[in-house]
C-alpha cells in the first residue's frame, strides 16, 4: 500500500504541478506587491486620490453602495493582468517564437469520399482508407 503510494507521488507530473503550484504563489505575491507597492500609488497620482477608493460610495434611499471596494478590486485586477501580459506573457512568447519555429504546415485537401482533410501527397484516406490519387504537382517522396 506504501509502495502504491510513494510511486504515487514520485510520478514525474505530481511533482511538476506541485511545484508549479508553489511557484505560481510565489509570483502571486510578487506580482501583487508591485502593483500594490508601484501602480496603484501611480493611479492614485494620476487621479488626484491616494490610491485608495474604499471610502467611495452613494446612497439611495437609505442604501449606501460602497462602490470604492470595487474600483479597487478592478484597478488591481487590470494592472495585474497588465503587468503579467507585458512582463511574462509577451517575453515568453517573444522567445518561444524565436527559439523554437514552428513546423511548415502540410498542404491538405478534402478526401472525396468522406471529406476529412487529408495531405494532398496522399495515396489513402486515413479516416475511410479510400485511394486517393496524389495531385500532380504534390511532391512525390
Amino acid at each position: 500500500m506504501l509502495k502504491g503510494f510513494r510511486d504515487f507521488m514520485m510520478r514525474g507530473n505530481v511533482i511538476d504541478m506541485a511545484v508549479g503550484v508553489v511557484i505560481g504563489a510565489a509570483f502571486t505575491a510578487v506580482v501583487t506587491g508591485f502593483v500594490s507597492a508601484f501602480l496603484t500609488p501611480l493611479v492614485g497620482v494620476v487621479v488626484g486620490a491616494a490610491g485608495d477608493f474604499s471610502s467611495y460610495k452613494f446612497t439611495v434611499m437609505d442604501v449606501t453602495f460602497p462602490y470604492g471596494q470595487f474600483l479597487n478590486v478592478l484597478i488591481a485586477f487590470v494592472m495585474t493582468a497588465a503587468v503579467l501580459y507585458f512582463c511574462v506573457v509577451l517575453p515568453v512568447t517573444k522567445a518561444t517564437a524565436r527559439y523554437l519555429p514552428k513546423k511548415p504546415k502540410v498542404a491538405k485537401r478534402p478526401c472525396p469520399e468522406c471529406l476529412t482533410e487529408i495531405p494532398e501527397a496522399a495515396r489513402r484516406c486515413s479516416a475511410c482508407t479510400a485511394h486517393v490519387e496524389p495531385l500532380a504537382y504534390a511532391p512525390q517522396r
